[in-house]
């Protein structure tokens, strides 16, 4: 079957985030809207109609998780990611996000340390600070190329016997970097010899391109196996982030022991209805939508890069080695982190991320950087350029 991706989707009325917010965080509502991770793409039929399915038979009460979401994970982790990953090690958690809050409740105290790796996806900080935890910063090393590698040595420095926990993101957001096993080995040794927990959030590790390949954390050494806690789902790969299907893998029976306790004593491991049902879906009907939808992206992609040389050669793609999500280098426009806001939002009439949220608030490497979302139908990324073209031409950067 061929899928269509050039198809728009009219969410009016569907209570979208992506369109219904606008207002709230930009300041108008008379944006094209290319931020939050959700894709633009109509969630496959193959799930609609197992929830369809479903919904015919009128009666929504107390449900049993069925066995079959844990046997088509575990299937679709070992054929996707060569992980075999055993029946006890996996939870559900009500998504990632909440699963680190609920992590660093369980094993972080008041006066203990999270580490985080910026510019890293913003709940990252934000979680740990609103659970009254300080957060230390280990900024990634630009490279190059423009792309980011870990810094051990600033790590070392950092890190003291009051860090409890480090949050990886692999593979990375908002660079779209899948760490290399060597990287991910060294980040385990590290954190093993120091008792540090990794939490590794996996959520777009079906999502590699050109040729890339995804490493769960937890299979680079056994030391990354016994300190890891990693955080999957298929809602970014299928578009159903509202469907709410996360799930934890945890390796060492002492660390599992500890958390799942608490998640089934908070009742915080029982999937809702829908969720279970959506999983198995999308993990036994999916992969050819899968790779149509990520050659797609790809296509996305070169077209982004293509633009970008020939009418804005000042902004820079970066392109991400997994993920719909690009790191945009736009400090060739020479412009502070208020004028590039200004740019995009109240000239370009474009909402993205700007690069500010992926670091500490004020922080100016964050500066001069933007996150786009290419999971959207070719006709709406090519006007989101022609806005941002129009806009530049003026003042000349398209030069």
């Amino acid at each position: 079957m061929t899928y269509n991706f050039d198809k728009i989707i009219d969410r009016t009325g569907s209570g979208d985030l992506k369109h219904n917010v606008l207002k709230e965080r930009y300041g108008r509502d008379d944006l094209l809207p290319l931020w939050v991770a959700d894709m633009d793409f109509e969630t496959p039929e193959f799930i609609t109609q197992a929830l369809r399915q479903r919904l015919e038979h009128s009666l929504f009460g107390y449900t049993v998780v069925p066995e079959d979401l844990w046997t088509t994970t575990i299937k679709w982790i070992a054929d996707h990611h060569q992980w075999q990953v055993q029946r006890e090690w996996l939870t559900y958690i009500p998504g990632i996000v909440k699963g680190i809050g609920m992590a660093i409740n369980v094993f972080v105290k008041e006066d203990e340390k999270v580490i985080i790796q910026p510019p890293v996806y913003h709940p990252f900080r934000l979680t740990p600070q609103g659970n009254g935890r300080k957060v230390v910063y280990n900024p990634l090393r630009e490279k190059a190329d423009g792309s980011y590698e870990m810094d051990f040595e600033q790590l070392a420095a950092v890190a003291d016997e009051k860090c409890k926990l480090l949050i990886l993101s692999n593979p990375h957001n908002p660079a779209g970097i899948c760490w290399d096993a060597a990287t991910l080995r060294k980040l385990a040794r590290f954190c093993y010899e120091r008792g540090i927990i990794v939490i590794s959030d996996e959520i777009h590790s079906d999502m590699a391109l050109f040729g890339n390949r995804h490493i769960p954390f937890a299979t680079v050494s056994d030391e990354a196996a016994q300190i890891s806690i990693t955080f999957g789902a298929p809602s970014k790969t299928f578009n159903i982030a509202g469907i709410v299907s996360s799930y934890a893998v945890v390796p060492n029976p002492t660390l599992r022991r500890r958390f799942y306790t608490w998640l089934e004593a908070n009742e915080l491991n029982d999937p809702p209805l829908f969720a279970p049902i959506a999983t198995i879906a999308a993990y036994r009907h999916g992969e050819e939508w899968r790779q149509q939808m990520l050659s797609y992206i790809e296509s996305n992609i070169e077209f982004l890069e293509e633009y970008c040389r020939k009418y804005l050669p000042a902004i820079k793609p970066i392109r991400p080695q997994a993920s719909f999500l690009v790191w945009l280098d736009c400090r060739g426009l020479g412009l502070n982190h208020e004028q590039l806001v200004d740019l995009f939002v109240n000239k370009a009439h474009l909402a993205l991320n700007d690069g500010e949220m992926f670091y500490e608030k004020s922080c100016p490497e964050g500066h001069g950087f933007m996150r786009l979302n290419v999971g959207t139908p070719r006709a709406l990324l090519q006007q989101a350029l022609k806005q941002l073209s129009i806009t530049l031409r003026p003042i000349g950067y398209d030069q």
